[in-house]
C-alpha cells in the first residue's frame, strides 16, 4: 500500500443511535411480520380443527431436537471458521499489514456478543480492537468491514441467481425476477468498480474519501476472491438447512431450498426483533408446512445469533486482554 494518512481517533464513535423515523420503520416492518405470521399459522391451526396455541405445541413436540441441536452446534462453529477467514482475508488485502488468523478469532468472536445488539456496534468493536492491538487506522478497518457488507450483497445475489437455475420450475413465479436482479447488480458491480478505479468520472472526489479506502484499492479479483471464500458457509448452510428441515418434519430437498436461503438470510440481515423479516419469510415460502416452518425460522435464526455470542464468551477474555491489557 502507498496511502498513507494519519490514524483516527481511537474514541472516535462508532456509530450512531438510529433516529425516530428509522426506529419507527422497524417497528412497522416487525409489527407487520408478526402480524402476518399470526393469520399465517391461525389459518393453518383452523385447518387442523385447533386453536393455535396447541397447534403451536403439537408442532415443536413434533421435532427431533437432540440431533438438531448437535447439527447446529457444529454447523455454528464452521460458519465462525469461515467468517473469521473472510475477515483475516480481506483484511489482509487492504491494511498494510500481515494480520493472522488466529489473532482474528477472538476479536471475531467476542464480536458476535455485540452483535446482538447490532452488528454495526459489533463491527466498530473490531475496529477498535485492531486500533489499540495493532495501531491500524479505526478508518482502514471501517472501510474494510465496508467492503465485506458490500459483497455480502453481491454474494448472496449471485448464489440466488444460481440456485434459480438448480431450482427451475419448483421455485414461486416471483421467483423469475432473481436473473433480472442478477443482471442489474452485475451492471452496478460493474460501474461500482469503474468509478473507484478512475475509469469513471476521473475528477469526482468522492471516492478519496477514507472510508472507501479499500474501494480505490480493490481490483476484481478481490471481488471474485470474496465470493470464493464466503461460498463454503452458503454451500453448508444448504445442506444443514436440508436435514434441520427434515428434522422438523418437513421433507425439503437441497435443489429446492437452495435458491431460497440467499433471499432468507438477506432478509436476516433487516433489523427487526428475531428476524421477523427472516421467519417470516420460512412461512411464505412454504406455506404448506406453516406451523414447521415458524418454528424452524423462530428457533434456526436465533440459535444462530445465540450459539455464536457463547463463542464469544470463551475468546472474551483473550480478547479484553489483548484490547485493554486487563
Amino acid at each position: 500500500m502507498t496511502e498513507v494518512a494519519s490514524p483516527a481517533p481511537v474514541d472516535a464513535p462508532m456509530s450512531k443511535r438510529p433516529g425516530l423515523p428509522q426506529r419507527a420503520l422497524v417497528l412497522a416492518v416487525t409489527t407487520g411480520c408478526f402480524y402476518l405470521l399470526y393469520l399465517r399459522l391461525d389459518a393453518a391451526a383452523a385447518r387442523e380443527g385447533m386453536t393455535l396455541v396447541p397447534y403451536m405445541q403439537q408442532v415443536f413436540r413434533g421435532v427431533a431436537w437432540a440431533p438438531w441441536l448437535a447439527l447446529m452446534v457444529a454447523y455454528s462453529g464452521f460458519y465462525f471458521l469461515v467468517d473469521t477467514r473472510v475477515t483475516t482475508s480481506v483484511l489482509n488485502w487492504f491494511v498494510d499489514q500481515n494480520i493472522r488468523y488466529r489473532d482474528i478469532l477472538p476479536i471475531r468472536a467476542s464480536a458476535y456478543i455485540i452483535s446482538l445488539l447490532s452488528e454495526q456496534v459489533g463491527k466498530g468493536a473490531m475496529a477498535l480492537y485492531l486500533n489499540r492491538r495493532d495501531g491500524v487506522p479505526a478508518w482502514e478497518v471501517a472501510s474494510v468491514m465496508l467492503f465485506i457488507m458490500f459483497g455480502e450483497v453481491f454474494y448472496l445475489m449471485v448464489w440466488a441467481v444460481v440456485g434459480f437455475f438448480l431450482g427451475g420450475s419448483a421455485l414461486p413465479d416471483v421467483f423469475g425476477w432473481i436473473p433480472w436482479i442478477g443482471l442489474g447488480g452485475a451492471v452496478v458491480l460493474t460501474l461500482w468498480m469503474l468509478y473507484f478505479n478512475g475509469t469513471i468520472l476521473p475528477d469526482n472526489r468522492i471516492r478519496n474519501q477514507r472510508i472507501f479506502h479499500a474501494f480505490r484499492h480493490a481490483r476484481p479479483w478481490h471481488y471474485a476472491a470474496f465470493f470464493l471464500v464466503r461460498s463454503p458457509a452458503l454451500i453448508g448452510a444448504a445442506v444443514v438447512y436440508t436435514i434441520a428441515l427434515r428434522l422438523f418434519g418437513v421433507d425439503a430437498s437441497l435443489l429446492t431450498l437452495f435458491p431460497f436461503l440467499p433471499v432468507i438470510f438477506f432478509a436476516a440481515t433487516v433489523p427487526t426483533p428475531m428476524r421477523a423479516v427472516a421467519v417470516t419469510l420460512w412461512v411464505v415460502l412454504f406455506p404448506d408446512n406453516a406451523g414447521q416452518m415458524a418454528a424452524f425460522g423462530f428457533v434456526q435464526h436465533n440459535f444462530f445469533v445465540l450459539f455464536n455470542a457463547l463463542l464469544g464468551l470463551v475468546f472474551l477474555r483473550r480478547a479484553r486482554r489483548e484490547m485493554f491489557g486487563t
